[in-house]
């Protein structure tokens, strides 16, 4: 990517000492947009992120009270919050650092006690420290493989929004159903390896509900919008069947709307619809292997499950927005929420079967996966944090910074930055608790993951922080325990078999690409941005691709490959008022990139079949030598986004807009914008066409 050249904020000196105890928490006091530039934060955002973090910065004297008092802390303890052990990597630092003669005890994740750190089980551990002086300290200790390891082999699958993806049985958007067909079919069929989708976390349902699947009420449980109704053992048995099919004759014109009349998936009629089908499912009861399966599941989700449930129904009640409930309720371990709770148990076990009956569905779709012969399965998405009024920000209040929202500073491609609306983690409290909510979310996810896309996988290292009420460029960055963040990562992907791939786009820190790789994390490279930025600025060869990464030719948040070729993507933008630059200059400079890409394609003889009555239409052939690109690099995996095989010209979404454009509401649709079901897809001469190319290795 090229060097950032954002509208530096107005610069400040910071008090040293505010400085050094910005230092002491993690909290940044500039940084470097580039490796020759260095930008400082102001004041002001760094008191509020450590305000945040609860540290006084109200006056000098508060600061260097905070200061002396944390280097008293840091001085005196014996051990951090957490510790990881890395197979083979030696004792961690912070255990040699301990006094001689220090006697260290563990009670395991299995609850075995012994002493010493040797030859310890994976697992996230009780460690304790009893030091010569009488000092005892105790904490969380992390031992995990030393890193993941591959994909068995190179493969290629598809990549898909899910919702864009209907079939002739889906109620109006694409369902958890379409995901095992879509599965079935290309691992079977196409040879493919992998289905990467978008988030399926659950929405915060609302009026309408954000359509967004990166601004989740909860990242550990699923929505059950994307259940496929018929698919439930129980709809067969309802008492109503007449309203049962009206339901799906229901479901039937909403499907028919979007693929026959150009409607917009609208996820709140989706929803409304499958919310009345559910409803009628209460009255059947569950026969005794199925109550059985939901017991269990009841008892290994415990709290955190009756907490998104409980938060679930106390919104049917108070609204969507915890924030504005009673006070009382607003707290999750309140008598007043335990007393709501109680009262309304029945829609509390409502929302929780819902949660299952969705789990039941995405493990199904993995095997379904598995079945056809994909070494890797469903590919999910972790949005990289949660919505501020949804379950996850009540349940878990006390591990986000009060006031803050992630988001990104200003960069080349957004001189103002952005501001995501999404509450970060503390890294202090994180620690402190071992990181048990990254771990229960981790573990939630991979119950039915072949792998994880880890979105903006760099969060794991720091997220900046952007004060309510100030602009993106007033922010700062804080820093988390990157490596505690890894082990814990590597640890709950290892226990599931699973691969992980790291979104790691954009403006990246020195360090952070090594160690993911150390660990075995992959990255993902995107065609377009894969130039020698260090160098002359043109494409890089496809032999000094990084092997350890998934590459594809675009995604969810940029221009389609048609779309890019054809240069409609900068006609998008112009309509929608979008440019920063006159249209011509825009025109110029996309072109200018493909053609110079383009004849990359033709000097390494990946353009096939072009011209003539008989040839491969030019656009197609161009989309085909673009894959033929990605197979001659080394990369483990080759992700083709599914709107690609038949020429869809629209982005799913078009990042600085909102209302201007339908983001996260479009069917998969041919060149000419008509929408295509997945049927259709499976008979898509010119989708076969490109997967015959991906099918052969040696383009």
């Amino acid at each position: 990517m090229p060097a950032a050249q954002p509208a530096e904020p107005p610069t400040e000196d910071l008090p040293e000492d505010l400085t050094r105890l910005a230092a002491l928490h993690g909290v940044a006091t500039s940084y470097r947009p580039s490796p020759d530039r260095t930008v400082p934060a102001s004041a002001t955002a760094v008191t509020l992120a450590l305000a945040a973090l609860g540290v006084d910065t109200s006056g000098p004297g508060a600061v260097r009270a905070a200061l002396a008092a944390r280097e008293a802390e840091l001085r005196e303890r014996l051990l951090p919050p957490t510790v990881v052990r890395w197979d083979g990597g030696g004792t961690p630092a912070a255990l040699t650092a301990l006094p001689a003669g220090t006697r260290l005890r563990v009670e395991t994740e299995q609850g075995e006690r012994r002493d010493g750190v040797e030859g310890l089980a994976h697992g996230v551990h009780r460690l304790t420290a009893d030091a010569p002086d009488g000092r005892t300290a105790e904490a969380h200790l992390i031992v995990a493989p030393a890193r993941l390891p591959a994909p068995a082999a190179r493969c290629h699958g598809l990549l898909v929004q899910l919702y864009s993806l209907l079939s002739r049985r889906s109620w109006g958007m694409g369902d958890l159903g379409d995901l095992g067909e879509l599965a079935a079919w290309a691992g079977r069929a196409l040879g493919a390896g992998f289905v990467q989708v978008n988030p399926l976390h659950a929405a915060v349902p609302g009026a309408p509900t954000d359509p967004s699947p990166y601004r989740p009420s909860s990242r550990r449980f699923p929505d059950p919008v994307h259940l496929r109704i018929e698919d439930v053992p129980e709809f067969a048995y309802v008492t109503d069947p007449e309203r049962a099919r009206t339901l799906r004759e229901r479901a039937g014109r909403l499907r028919e709307g979007v693929l026959e009349k150009g409607a917009l998936i609208d996820r709140d009629a989706v929803w409304e619809l499958k919310r009345e089908a559910l409803e009628l499912l209460r009255e059947v009861p569950l026969g005794p292997g199925r109550r059985a399966a939901y017991c269990d599941y009841l008892a290994e989700q415990g709290t955190a499950l009756e907490d998104h449930a409980t938060w679930c129904a106390l919104a049917e009640v108070h609204g969507s927005d915890w924030h504005r409930w009673p006070a009382g309720l607003r707290d999750p371990r309140s008598a007043e929420t335990d007393r709501a709770r109680r009262e309304l148990m029945d829609r509390v076990d409502f929302h929780s079967r819902l949660t299952w009956l969705t789990d039941t569905q995405l493990t199904a779709a993995q095997r379904t996966a598995r079945e056809a012969g994909m070494p890797v399965g469903i590919v999910h998405d972790l949005a990289v944090g949660v919505h501020p009024h949804g379950a996850d920000s009540w349940a878990q209040q006390e591990y986000f910074a009060a006031g803050m929202s992630a988001g990104a500073p200003p960069d080349a491609f957004n001189s103002r930055g952005q501001d995501w609306g999404l509450p970060p983690w503390r890294p202090d409290r994180l620690a402190g608790s071992g990181y048990a909510p990254f771990r229960g979310l981790l573990r939630g996810l991979f119950r039915y993951a072949g792998a994880l896309r880890v979105d903006h996988v760099m969060g794991l290292f720091r997220l900046w922080w952007v004060p309510e009420g100030r602009p993106p460029t007033e922010g700062t960055y804080v820093h988390y325990d990157a490596e505690a963040m890894l082990a814990v990562l590597v640890l709950e992907a290892h226990r599931a078999g699973a691969v992980v791939i790291g979104e790691d786009l954009g403006t990246v820190e020195p360090g952070v690409r090594e160690a993911l790789r150390e660990r075995g994390v992959l990255g993902t490279s995107v065609l377009w941005f894969e130039r020698d930025w260090t160098g002359d600025g043109r494409p890089l060869p496809p032999e000094r691709w990084r092997a350890d990464c998934l590459a594809t030719a675009t995604t969810h948040d940029l221009p389609s490959t048609a779309a890019r070729l054809t240069g409609e993507h900068v006609e998008l933008r112009d309509r929608l008022g979008l440019l920063t630059r006159p249209l011509e200059e825009e025109r110029a400079e996309a072109a200018a990139d493909t053609a110079e890409w383009l004849d990359v394609l033709a000097r390494l003889g990946l353009l096939h079949g072009t011209g003539g009555d008989t040839g491969t239409p030019a656009e197609e052939a161009e989309i085909q030598a673009v894959h033929r690109f990605l197979l001659r690099t080394p990369a483990r995996m080759v992700g083709i986004w599914l709107p690609d095989a038949v020429g869809d010209r629209r982005p799913q979404n078009l990042p600085g807009t909102w209302d201007q454009y339908p983001n996260w509401r479009l069917p998969v649709a041919d060149a000419e914008g008509r929408p295509v079901t997945l049927e259709d897809l499976a008979a898509s001469p010119r989708l076969h066409a490109l997967i015959d190319v991906v099918r052969d290795r040696d383009g």
